[in-house]
């Protein structure tokens, strides 16, 4: 190319790039359907001429996803459903990840590797730094496309966008828009959609979040940002990508969670997408789940799996598809060095306390079943341990966390400060009150709705809500306000009339008068203690603890072992 021909080049980069239309690599980063008709000079004729040259020969488009890594740069204990029993082995690491990232780039250099969220809340290196100490190993991952997830705005809103800012690669989402006052939406947030060019063919990006983020997270985390329903604007954007754009193959990067996904993936809304490369529930999906209008994957978290979709293209045509999820295997995969180091600096300033041990347990700690947990019965165990008066301590039904089961020298499994922010990210104030017994009847079958209701959209994406100094037996798969079949108190009936005293986490946002969802809450008020204080006075005082499971909540038309809220579908959670 001659001078001139360079310096033309240049300044049709450059004018494209204030359009946000150029982004790294072959795509198109579109900021609205406006945007795709907007005006642009003769030059961008020539972005993505690869359309026309398509060439005889197949060749193999590979989209890479991860989700809900939630900042667990290391290697850890991971739990699989193996003959029905728990079976344990190393995984993940973003180390270990780098290295199976370039083994597929340099194997195929069409590919294209995403992140569909919860990449900033997770652990204490994020939560020292707000995040800071993870924008620079996402970078040197390389990824192509981000979508934010809903734990995104743990650091609130002006945080989140300054936080994905720093990520080098372009960011999409269809459904968070700023808030003007009043409920009034301003523009979106990040761009609704992404285009690649590559093999001859147009790949449409289309992203959204949960939309429940301010019913599911602290209030005030989302301040500022109005969430939308994607059946409000995805009938849009499909036409917008495959009649305006003539994309071949529509993909929609969603943070939703599996069963959200699927009914979307039902929803005429949905004609013309092709796959939903889902998020947020923590599911692996092996099998793509045949839906009406496309078919969901969903790659696991915590950096353990990559769901990896292969299309065949020949002649400008998608000819064949295929989908695997990839497990990140330590001993088979070498730890990346340049990560390595990078994580190892990153961690420098506060690794003397994330690595220091605050006590120990007898028994694997795990959080992936929907009823009842070892992580959560430890929790449950402080609490109830430090509000001795108490009637019923709570706990959020929350899926985060890897699990721990390799013992020290002692021959216990060690809990260390980094541990404890894994389990709890946020060091909530503990916050008691009353309540009657008819509030907990109805906030029980409103809860276990949120987890089982028949129709998917409904389902909030958390596990069963965990309590102790309660026993509730219930049926999963009965209808709204006749899943609870007993409630004791105490070794007692629950009496509706009757008041009890309970406690919970505060909500940064939450009404004075609510604890754990539930509304009206009497004699509302914060105590001394946070959840930290009290799990780490709790071990010092009682460790080794042995968190067996106490059977506080019995499904009754389900296994206890269950491990999905996700059924009607052919999908098994292994």
């Amino acid at each position: 190319m001659n001078q001139e021909n360079l310096a033309n080049e240049k300044s049709r980069r450059g004018f494209l790039k204030k359009l946000g239309i150029l982004s790294a690599g072959s795509g198109l980063l579109l900021g609205a359907g406006e945007l795709a008709e907007a005006a642009v000079p003769s030059e961008t004729e020539f972005v993505g001429s690869d359309v026309k040259s398509s060439k005889e020969k197949t060749q193999i488009v590979s989209i890479l996803q991860s989700t809900d890594v939630h900042c667990q740069v290391h290697p850890h204990d991971e739990l699989f459903w193996e003959n029905g029993q728990s079976v344990f082995r190393q995984t993940g690491g973003y180390a270990h990840l780098a290295t199976y990232i370039k083994q597929q780039r340099k194997k195929n250099p069409n590919t294209f590797f995403v992140d569909t969220g919860d990449m900033f809340q997770g652990s204490e290196l994020s939560v020292k730094t707000t995040g800071k100490a993870i924008a620079p190993i996402l970078n040197e991952l390389s990824y192509d496309l981000y979508l934010p997830g809903n734990w995104e705005v743990i650091y609130y809103k002006k945080a989140m966008q300054t936080l994905l800012g720093s990520l080098h690669a372009p960011k999409v989402c269809a459904n968070m828009y700023h808030d003007l006052g009043d409920g009034k939406k301003g523009e979106h947030i990040f761009h609704p959609y992404y285009i690649w060019q590559v093999a001859g063919i147009k790949i449409g990006f289309l992203g959204y979040t949960d939309p429940l983020v301010p019913i599911r997270q602290s209030p005030n985390y989302s301040k500022g940002i109005i969430y939308t329903k994607p059946e409000e604007n995805i009938a849009h954007y499909v036409d917008v990508l495959r009649n305006h754009e003539q994309c071949a193959f529509v993909i929609v990067l969603s943070h939703l969670g599996l069963s959200q996904q699927i009914a979307l993936a039902n929803s005429a809304e949905c004609a013309g997408v092709d796959y939903i490369l889902g998020g947020d529930t923590h599911e692996r999906v092996r099998v793509p789940i045949e839906c009406k209008y496309a078919k969901v994957v969903e790659p696991g978290a915590f950096g353990s799996f990559v769901g990896r979709l292969d299309l065949s293209v020949r002649n400008g045509k998608i000819i064949d598809v295929k989908y695997a999820l990839d497990e990140i295997s330590p001993a088979k995969l070498k730890a990346d060095k340049a990560i390595n180091e990078l994580i190892a600096a990153n961690e420098k300033p506060f690794a003397q306390d994330i690595y220091h041990v605050i006590g120990y347990s007898t028994v694997p700690l795990y959080r992936y079943f929907v009823v009842e947990n070892t992580i959560d019965t430890m929790v449950l165990d402080a609490l109830k341990w430090q509000m001795k008066d108490i009637d019923i301590v709570l706990s959020n039904g929350f899926r985060f966390c890897p699990p721990r089961t390799t013992p020290d020298h002692t021959g216990n499994i060690p809990i260390t400060n980094g541990y404890l922010f894994d389990m709890l990210p946020v060091d909530s104030t503990v916050r008691k009150g009353k309540v009657s017994g008819k509030q907990i009847s109805d906030w029980l079958e409103k809860e276990l709705n949120n987890v089982f209701a028949k129709d998917a959209s409904k389902r909030f994406g958390g596990w069963v809500i965990k309590f102790k100094g309660m026993k509730v037996t219930f049926k999963a798969f009965e209808e709204m306000g006749k899943r609870v079949q007993s409630i004791e108190i105490g070794g007692k009936a629950l009496e509706l009339e009757k008041e009890y005293s309970i406690c919970a986490c505060e909500r940064d946002g939450d009404p004075a008068d609510m604890l754990c969802r539930m509304r009206n809450v009497r004699e509302a008020k914060n105590t001394a203690h946070t959840l930290h204080s009290v799990m780490k006075d709790y071990l010092k005082q009682n460790s080794p603890v042995s968190p067996v499971l106490p059977q506080s909540a019995i499904v009754l038309d389900a296994p206890q072992t269950l491990l999905t809220q996700v059924y009607g579908v052919n999908y098994e959670f292994k």
